[in-house]
């Protein structure tokens, strides 16, 4: 299942790369690659967050196993689009980086969410979760935060073209994987209650 996962999580870039070569790209091709790098990263993280809905529903075990390169995956495809934008689109202008990011709620929100996935990718080792404990599992319920945002991020970006379906469709999904979790938040509610 790993290597079908590496093959699937490559095979955006991998398509893009042959875009790039063939002249396949469309006349904005900045905003293209901007767009698929920014999608695919959202379809993987949400991947990552149906992992335990989809254990719980299933009772298997084996698409836990999935979640920590999904998740790195995710960040990957984050810190294309980011840099897609900072050295691409603004060809590192500080100025006006800074500029966009003060001016353009969907530019802050988006940083936001980046910046929330770095932690998660760098405690994403085995060695890091041994080394902390329970507060792993705190520190990276920041993947909801991460995901609320990136969804945030793409609708206003798109509503700014009047073509809202496609987030709307990834804040859809997002909003049914909370739902999912639901029953296990109230579970642990009820443990903690119970529990001395």
């Amino acid at each position: 299942m790993k290597w079908i996962l590496w093959a699937g999580a490559l095979t955006p870039l991998a398509l893009l790369v042959w875009l790039g070569f063939t002249d396949g790209l469309s006349a904005n091709p900045i905003e293209q690659i901007t767009h698929w790098t920014g999608t695919t990263a959202l379809v993987l993280l949400m991947l990552t967050l149906a992992v335990t809905p989809l254990r719980r529903l299933t009772g298997s075990n084996r698409f836990v196993k999935l979640r920590r390169p999904l998740g790195l995956f995710a960040f990957f495809y984050a810190t294309l689009h980011f840099l897609t934008w900072l050295a691409v689109d603004q060809f590192f202008y500080w100025e006006d980086i800074v500029a966009d990011v003060l001016k353009r709620p969907y530019i802050t929100v988006g940083l936001l969410a980046w910046l929330l996935m770095i932690p998660l990718a760098a405690t994403s080792t085995r060695a890091m979760v041994r080394r902390l404990g329970k507060r792993w599992q705190t520190l990276h319920r920041l993947v909801y935060v991460s995901g609320a945002l990136g969804v945030l991020h793409f609708y206003w970006k798109a509503a700014a073209k009047s073509d809202v379906r496609e987030p709307l469709i990834f804040a859809g999904v997002l909003a049914l994987l909370l739902a999912l979790r639901i029953p296990l938040w109230v579970q642990r509610a009820r443990r903690r209650r119970v529990s001395p």
